[in-house]
């Protein structure tokens, strides 16, 4: 059973849901989203032996975000105090593009407390094509299917979902959040998973290629035909079960 609680952190409250018991596992949505998008991933259910820590990120979903601010860092930063909330030390993770950029960040303010995680469709930095997409981002073209499909995800009303977009769209002028050089990517602890699509039209593989190069113990898994976040609909159960082996520690290249 899903336990959903909201926690008081940095200035904001937080919505997540717990489930199942185990290792603590950590699920990290992409932009926009919510945590309740992973069950398009995990479509057989949620997986087995681990304690499920599914947030919404601030100012997405049930999760407020009342100073405006979103970094990526700052994401980072928000997951470590709902951690020490519960009361835990260290954790495995999968994070899905904006998840997997918080996880960056988690991977070097902290080290020590990143076991192992799955990076989809990550990025050391923000190239020209993704600045180019970010400031398309816009309800001024919703429909009213687009707005009733977004008050069902974003709860807050219409003003969360506005400044969720313009926050997402400010990215574009960002140059500091998401600046990763090679020596910094060196810092992280954690074994490595790196899954991205041939075909992403924001981050191109070669974004890919620069992670893997730089994060000492990294995997590379480069999906076929996939664009952004390809772990969806077909790839959905390949994906569930590469990812959770490699957690394990059973998976083999």
């Amino acid at each position: 059973m899903a336990r959903g609680e909201t926690i008081d952190v940095n200035g904001f409250q937080l919505y997540y849901e717990e489930r199942g018991d185990g290792d603590p596992l950590l699920l990290l949505h992409g932009g926009t989203g919510i945590g309740g998008d992973w069950q398009h991933v995990f479509t057989s259910g949620d997986p087995g032996g681990y304690r499920l820590i599914v947030p919404d990120l601030r100012g997405h979903g049930r999760s407020t975000n009342p100073s405006g601010l979103f970094t990526f860092r700052q994401v980072a930063k928000d997951i470590f105090a709902l951690l020490d909330g519960l009361g835990v030390s260290r954790v495995k993770a999968i994070g899905m593009s904006a998840g997997a950029k918080s996880l960056l960040h988690m991977g070097t303010q902290q080290p020590h407390r990143v076991d192992a995680m799955v990076l989809v469709s990550a990025t050391p930095y923000f190239p020209a094509q993704v600045r180019a997409a970010m400031a398309q981002l816009t309800v001024d073209g919703f429909t009213e299917a687009d707005w009733a499909a977004a008050r069902q995800r974003h709860v807050h009303g219409d003003d969360q979902i506005r400044m969720l977009y313009d926050q997402m769209r400010g990215l574009k002028d960002s140059h500091d959040d998401m600046a990763f050089t090679p020596p910094l990517l060196a810092t992280i602890a954690a074994r490595t998973l790196i899954v991205h699509g041939d075909r992403d039209p924001l981050y191109p593989v070669e974004m890919a290629m620069e992670l893997f190069r730089a994060i000492p113990a990294s995997y590379l898994w480069i999906v076929p035909n996939g664009g952004h976040g390809p772990i969806f609909g077909k790839m959905a159960a390949p994906f569930a079960d590469a990812a959770l082996s490699f957690l394990r520690g059973e998976w083999r290249p």
